[in-house]
């Protein structure tokens, strides 16, 4: 398998045609699963806002409160705003914000980013991020799109790449039921393919100002293996959040 950034990419503005873009750069193959960077579909579909475009309601002023209290920073309500307006549900209000996005990603403030943002205050993520993954491969007829975004890990240290969308593949490799070598049958073991590929394609994406948000990963072969469509893991399964639901913070 091989990995290589698109080069060339300008900086993206409302309206870009991304697939234009990949398409002009690279000849893609048969197979090739094109990765690419949330932020510039964000910028490509116009999510760029400023913080006036959230006036802070009485639960915003309310958590945004909390968190200065907490941390020592002042923190904007309109910032906690932005973040309830892009959630369906508010995980843990201290003490960060850590949110279930509209498509079902769990996130610290719903994925907003505040960096690489030269006109404005705030980058959300795409509204749905697999319809943008499949606008984005109808127009450069590729076989797989991903789109990533980088997030923290709970129980580990820093950051990876995962994928919040896709387009062309199911999310995951199923290997309930096959044997493993001393031939026992494996029973829970769903592999999260999508995820691997953009943690793979964010060593190349970076994380600063290295302006490679599309990497092409080539050769990489599913294998002889069942499909799974589970990603973003159900609430009635997810014993850690609900396990939150019932946890409070004590400084």
């Amino acid at each position: 398998m091989k990995l290589f950034p698109v080069p060339d990419v300008p900086e993206i503005r409302e309206g870009d045609d991304l697939a234009a873009i990949v398409s002009e750069r690279v000849e893609l193959r048969p197979g090739d699963v094109v990765c690419v960077a949330s932020t510039v579909v964000s910028k490509a579909e116009g999510r760029l806002f400023d913080l006036s475009d959230f006036p802070a309601g009485p639960r915003a002023r309310e958590l945004a409160g909390r968190l200065s209290e907490l941390t020592g920073d002042e923190k904007d309500p309109r910032f906690a705003q932005a973040v309830l307006e892009e959630s369906v549900e508010l995980v843990m209000e201290e003490p960060f914000l850590l949110t279930e996005t509209r498509f079902g990603h769990v996130g610290v403030n719903a994925g907003i980013d505040r960096s690489n943002v030269a006109d404005h205050d705030l980058l959300l993520l795409p509204k749905r991020p697999s319809e943008s993954a499949e606008r984005i491969r109808a127009g450069i007829d590729a076989d797989r799109v991903v789109v990533t975004d980088t997030c923290g890990r709970p129980f580990r240290h820093g950051q990876r790449g995962v994928a919040i969308g896709w387009a062309g593949m199911a999310p995951a490799r199923d290997w309930r039921g096959e044997p493993d070598r001393d031939g026992r049958e494996l029973g829970v073991t769903v592999e999260s393919v999508v995820d691997e590929l953009a943690a793979a394609a964010n060593l190349l994406q970076g994380e600063g100002a290295d302006g490679t948000p599309i990497v092409v990963v080539r050769d990489f072969e599913w294998g002889d293996h069942g499909e799974s469509d589970a990603h973003f893991r159900d609430v009635e399964g997810d014993f850690v959040r609900q396990a939150l639901r019932n946890w409070r913070y004590d400084p």
